[in-house]
């Protein structure tokens, strides 16, 4: 029987992100789904997202109270880290009148 190597914790920790940094991605996402309360609808179905966070959009556009409004915010972002993010900066950077990478055209 070959020996029992013991498990090494380093490498499967190295491999993932660090607490900060899947903060930093999660306010990111949650940023980037409150730019897309602001789209108009038609601007919203030319892009593919789930009908849960379409719904929680309309739902942000209909709340006034800052604190429903956090909470709300907070959910949007919640679905949206199960997105990618490309497609939805590019949106945005074309409904903003903005080329690829944020630069103005031409």
């Amino acid at each position: 029987m070959p020996p029992v190597e013991p498990m090494d914790d380093s490498d499967e920790l190295a491999d993932r992100p660090s607490r900060s940094a899947r903060k930093r991605a999660a306010e990111y996402m949650q940023k980037l789904g409150v730019r897309l309360v602001a789209l108009r609808e038609a601007q919203l179905d030319a892009l593919d997202l789930p009908e849960e966070l379409r719904e929680a959009l309309r739902e942000a556009r209909r709340l006034r109270g800052q604190s429903a409004l956090a909470r709300q915010y907070q959910y949007i972002g919640r679905l949206m880290r199960e997105l990618d993010a490309a497609p939805i900066e590019a949106a945005l950077d074309s409904a903003a009148g903005r080329g690829p990478r944020g630069k103005m055209p031409g």
